[in-house]
């Protein structure tokens, strides 16, 4: 088995505390309304209470909690906690947002969805898997939300640019999916991915949303290179612009399955996880 990439370390994952990543954070395409659909559908067993591990600012969260029972929202980082907070749905009186690690934070179980959107990546997941697992109701599931699209006419360059740019500089490509179920870590049940549907964003918008992704956090690139990773994509992008906007073509993806420690191999059924209605 190949070992954890190297690039999720908890190094790179401390950088979404950086007060630039928050700041720009807003900028990423938002998850599309179908996702929360899908989700919702996940939840089998009452009361409808969910756990949104590594939450951000809520993106998943603040929605989910207009059709849940209750949504605990973890994250740990403060200051994404504190920027969610004061979004459309933050004070929502169901929504409980939780500062600490998955690892360790203390929790109230049982949850009849647990849920991670970019985030099941950089946690240790020989420790997250199993506590998920003693989380959930009977028919509790793990989903895992992922932002999936057609790859831009600018993609090659683009890819340039990352790899030249970027302060994590050991990133490969892998398959959050297959490395759980390499580990023993997660059974699939089902899969859903949205229709593509256009985004569309604004050149400045675009160039800035890359300094709230792994690796280009402004707080840790030195300034020369951010301001010159920023000119360099502007100009990229600038072409597929003619109106100062650029469209991308996006999905995203729901895998939702059993989280499986190795030393437990529990006959669980898919019972109330089918095919999305």
């Amino acid at each position: 088995m190949m070992p954890r990439p190297d690039h999720l370390g908890p190094e790179f994952a401390t950088q979404f505390a950086d007060p630039s990543v928050v700041a720009a954070y807003h900028l990423r395409p938002p998850y599309l309304d179908e996702v929360f659909d899908v989700l919702a559908n996940l939840i089998k067993d009452d009361p409808r209470t969910v756990l949104d591990a590594g939450t951000g600012t809520g993106e998943i969260a603040r929605p989910l909690a207009t059709r849940a029972d209750r949504v605990d929202a973890v994250d740990p980082s403060g200051e994404m906690i504190a920027k969610g907070r004061l979004l459309p749905g933050g004070d929502a009186s169901n929504l409980r947002w939780l500062h600490g690690t998955m690892e360790a934070i203390v929790l109230s179980p049982t949850y009849s969805l647990i849920v991670t959107a970019a985030s099941l990546h950089w946690m240790d997941w020989d420790v997250v898997l199993p506590r998920f697992r003693d989380l959930l109701t009977p028919r509790g599931v793990l989903a895992i939300v992922e932002d999936r699209g057609s790859a831009p006419p600018w993609a090659a360059p683009l890819g340039e640019f990352i790899a030249a740019f970027s302060t994590n500089r050991t990133y490969r490509p892998y398959d959050i999916i297959l490395e759980l179920e390499a580990r023993g870590l997660f059974r699939r049940l089902g899969r859903h991915q949205t229709p593509e549907s256009a985004f569309r964003q604004s050149v400045e918008d675009y160039v800035e949303s890359f300094h709230a992704r792994n690796g280009f956090s402004r707080d840790r690139m030195l300034p020369g290179r951010a301001a010159a990773f920023d000119r360099d994509l502007r100009s990229l992008v600038t072409p597929f612009a003619p109106d100062g906007i650029i469209t991308l073509h996006r999905t995203n993806e729901i895998v939702w399955g059993v989280p499986v420690p190795r030393e437990c191999s529990p006959d669980r059924s898919a019972k109330g996880s089918g095919p999305i209605p």
